[in-house]
């Protein structure tokens, strides 16, 4: 599962190289590649309804959430102070912001940045308010995407805590920042 694969956490014994164990890094890393676009196309994310948009000066941005997210939304959810089921899932989508070459007022999606997830189960992410979270960054030069890194922008760690942190702003709104549009 793709929050299980983006929250791998390495331990090595003293006795290995450092030069081996940046060999097993990238190892690993190439299989969390391959696991992810698996993952994606399974999860079917690109299906998901739209929730919301987001944009700044850097990057315009779509979340979606799976039917059970959409679901809470619908309850009330986060708004009315209820938690957010287990098996909620969102996806947002990062691309570079440009001009609608037929409506130059327009913003519109320009080259995609990465793609960051959570995932609602209270068990597996008890230590972080119930949510997984992972963040895959795109590379243009190789069409593939990668888990996320400390040198990202912005920077990601190897466990779920990355992206609790952020949230925790949220935590009344059981970690969840994005409104339900009106439709």
């Amino acid at each position: 599962m793709l929050t299980e694969s983006a929250m791998i956490l390495l331990i090595f014994p003293p006795s290995i190289l450092f030069s081996e164990k940046i060999e097993i890094v990238r190892q690993r890393s190439r299989a969390l590649s391959r696991r992810f676009v698996r993952y994606a196309a399974e999860l079917g994310y690109e299906g998901w309804q739209a929730i919301s948009i987001s944009r700044n000066e850097r990057v315009v941005a779509m979340i979606l959430g799976n039917p059970v997210m959409i679901d809470a939304y619908r309850a009330g959810i986060p708004g009315n102070g209820k938690p957010v089921p287990d098996g909620a899932r969102m996806a947002k989508i990062h691309w570079t912001p440009k001009q609608n070459q037929f409506f130059p007022e327009a913003t519109v999606p320009g080259n995609l940045l990465n793609v960051d997830f959570m995932v609602k189960d209270g068990k597996r992410f008890a230590d972080s308010g119930g949510w997984g979270y992972a963040v895959f960054d795109y590379d243009a030069a190789s069409d593939t995407s990668k888990p996320g890194t400390s040198v990202g922008t912005p920077p990601q760690g190897n466990d779920a805590k990355c992206g609790f942190a952020c949230h925790t702003r949220a935590k009344t709104r059981d970690y969840v920042f994005t409104d339900y549009g009106k439709r």
